[in-house]
């Protein structure tokens, strides 16, 4: 009797583990129960959908086409090389830009098959469907930054620039001396070791480690204060006074599992490539790269961005001294970034 009780719970327990790792099916745009549509879409290569916005100029008249990515958390919305600076600003440079939702965030659909690759030719998808022409400008902030990356892997022919705003590192590239990347990776708070460890090893666990309360969890995800620098409480401070939202609920309105925790397991998972191998794209100068990272950012190490740009070094790096992550909301930033890249003002 004790041994068909014994094996009863043993069942049961094992039942209710299998329940708790999976997530919930997404909740897509347009389904029934699902959000709805607003916002402009194309239909992908494999039927996805990909949702986006238009900022600036209209291409028709644009001198420069440029493809924002948001980063984790966020959406189309929080395209801040668009909406900081001035519309003045954007009207005389003639800057077309576009924000895309990525997979999964907003009103895109949801690619359980996303790779590391996918999203760079979602991409160029993108701007083939909206008629940018051969080359066209990218930039990515923070998890969209590391997107940047990719394009820069698999659609350098594309590219006429590019812009790396604080993009996270993953810890396990192989390029990284291991005493560096420990050293940097033991510097973050224990629930986002074990986070970044469980979607590393052990992905399918994802969902659950960021949903229970017994463990310590992203703290990202959660929103403690600690992870952000003196300079980026006093943004926060600035943006809350004015009104400005990030990170808003609608990027996460078709779930967690296929925006936020999708995003720690490819940004932390394996690669197929490494970053620190990649060959110039403009061996001929005929564009750039630029890196922008701040020296005293909490999320993303400044040591292993200082690697990574001493090993390329055809990337136009940008230490910003005080700045924490959130720098690309400071009054001035986006307006040098664009001249940056666009015109070569230094």
């Amino acid at each position: 009797m004790f041994r068909r009780v014994a094996f009863l719970l043993l069942v049961g327990l094992l039942a209710w583990a299998y329940q708790a790792t999976r997530p919930p099916p997404p909740k897509i745009c347009g389904s029934p129960g699902g959000p709805p549509i607003t916002a402009p879409r194309i239909k992908l290569r494999d039927g996805r959908y990909l949702a986006y916005k238009e900022h600036g100029v209209s291409k028709q008249v644009a001198r420069y086409k440029i493809i924002f990515v948001h980063g984790f958390g966020s959406s189309r919305h929080d395209a801040v090389i668009a909406t900081k600076p001035s519309a003045e600003f954007i009207e005389e440079l003639g800057v077309h830009i576009v924000s895309l939702d990525r997979p999964g965030y907003g009103e895109s659909d949801p690619d359980p098959k996303r790779t590391v690759k996918s999203l760079a030719l979602d991409i160029e998808e993108l701007a083939d469907q909206l008629g940018f022409g051969s080359k066209f400008y990218v930039v990515g902030y923070s998890m969209g930054g590391q997107v940047i990356w990719s394009c820069l892997q698999y659609i350098p022919h594309r590219l006429a620039g590019a812009t790396l705003y604080a993009p996270v590192v993953n810890y396990w590239w192989p390029g990284f001396p291991a005493n560096l990347s420990t050293d940097a990776y033991n510097k973050q708070p224990p629930g986002d070791q074990w986070a970044l460890r469980v979607a590393h090893h052990i992905p399918w666990l994802t969902y659950w480690w960021n949903s229970q309360k017994l463990f310590p969890s992203s703290s990202v995800i959660v929103g403690k204060p600690e992870i952000f620098s003196s300079q980026d409480l006093e943004i926060l401070m600035k943006m809350q006074a004015s009104g400005i939202q990030t990170n808003r609920p609608h990027g996460k309105q078709q779930g967690v599992y296929e925006s936020n925790h999708r995003d720690l397991m490819i940004g932390f998972g394996s690669w197929e490539f490494d970053p620190v191998e990649i060959k110039n794209p403009f061996p001929n100068n005929e564009g750039s790269v630029h890196l922008w990272q701040g020296d005293e950012d909490r999320l993303v190490p400044v040591e292993l961005q200082r690697f990574i740009v001493g090993k390329l070094p055809w990337i136009d790096y940008h230490e910003l001294t005080g700045a924490g992550h959130l720098f690309a909301y400071n009054d001035g930033i986006n307006e040098a970034m664009l001249k940056s890249m666009l015109t070569g003002e230094k």
